[in-house]
């Protein structure tokens, strides 16, 4: 039988770093993280060129080491992020297994089986950390499939130039929807579609006050106090720079959804239409948890019901990162260390560690 670690944590993007941190900071036990990717950065490494995020540098950091700003840049790149969460690895040593797929997690009696494309692994508690960004999602969209332009997701957009001159749509009211329109304005005729009315938030609010009002939600539940709502209730955008030129100089300027894709572009309830050669689908993400299906936890939404991070029907399972289900802002940067440590305790308590090596 090969052997068996107190730990695995499956992905190694920002969420299973934050683990691996607070494990290596506990001592005591053994752990492993898994990672899809042949290099370090997770699904920074596969955005599209623009992308900044929606903090400075220094409010976008995981526990232990805050990020270096970016020489000029208040709102640092996906690149940047990419080199950060790189150098934090290795900084700490973690011991991140590259390229590894997790293909599932089975109960095996006092441990948990981790089937994966090289080889059986098991352990006494598994942290899940995949994210969502392998899970696109597409809406069921009257005539979707009979467009004859091109069709593709927030995932693999990178770059404005590759549309230049072209007529093109893009879907989606969120942030992804709003940055990608506005590095479309000057190179492609944009049609900007969302489903309701477009919300930005605050040009003074960024993801600093996003997390705060995430952890006093947190403190009102622990407390028993009314929802006063989540990070939605604020607005939808945020207005980082490329954006708020766009939108100040009326050039980000967004139309209702439309009810059907034609063969050359969409068509609205009324009858009027636009034609294109694009649709880019802004859409969000569902979480990656098919590895998890053997345990047969999903439940409404293709959710796993947890308490804190701990799956409800398998305390030797904890989940991470997929958003505020998982902690509140536990798929931002700053977000997720809260909930890291909180899992990491949980689970030595679970293994009757005390966190003391020896």
């Amino acid at each position: 039988m090969s052997e068996v670690l107190d730990v695995m944590v499956v992905g190694g993007g920002q969420a299973g770093l934050a683990v691996g941190y607070h494990l290596r900071r506990l001592g005591g036990l053994d752990f492993l993280v898994l990672d899809a990717q042949p290099t370090p950065g997770g699904a920074w490494q596969h955005t599209w060129e623009s992308l900044r995020l929606f903090s400075p540098a220094a409010y976008s950091s995981l526990p232990g080491r805050i990020m270096p700003p970016q020489q000029g840049e208040e709102y640092p790149t996906a690149a940047h992020v990419v080199d950060y969460l790189t150098d934090y690895e290795h900084r700490y040593e973690l011991p991140v297994q590259r390229s590894v797929r997790v293909e599932a997690v089975r109960r095996d009696g006092d441990h948990l089986r981790v089937e994966t494309d090289s080889g059986v692994r098991r352990a006494r508690a598994v942290v899940s950390t995949t994210g969502t960004w392998t899970r696109p999602f597409l809406p069921a969209v009257a005539g979707r499939n009979s467009f004859s332009g091109r069709q593709l997701h927030t995932v693999e957009y990178r770059t404005p130039e590759e549309f230049a001159g072209m007529r093109v749509i893009v879907v989606g009211g969120g942030n992804s929807g709003a940055q990608i329109a506005a590095d479309l304005v000057h190179h492609a005729e944009l049609t900007w579609v969302t489903r309701r009315p477009t919300r930005f938030l605050a040009d003074d609010i960024d993801g600093r006050a996003l997390f705060d009002h995430a952890t006093a939600r947190r403190r009102a539940f622990d407390q028993g106090l009314a929802d006063g709502g989540g990070v939605a209730s604020l607005g939808d955008i945020v207005a980082v720079p490329p954006v708020r030129r766009a939108r100040d100089t009326g050039l980000l300027k967004a139309r209702p959804m439309f009810a059907s894709v034609t063969a050359n572009g969409v068509e609205w309830a009324d009858g009027t239409q636009a034609e294109a050669d694009a649709i880019i689908w802004c859409t969000g993400f569902r979480p990656a948890l098919a590895h998890l299906a053997p345990l047969g936890l999903r439940g409404s939404r293709g959710r796993i019901s947890i308490r804190g991070t701990e799956a409800v029907g398998e305390p030797r399972l904890h989940l991470l990162g997929y958003g505020d289900w998982t902690g509140p802002a536990s798929a931002t940067l700053v977000g997720v260390g809260r909930p890291a440590r909180e899992a990491v305790r949980d689970i030595a308590a679970l293994l009757g560690r005390d966190g003391r090596r020896g």
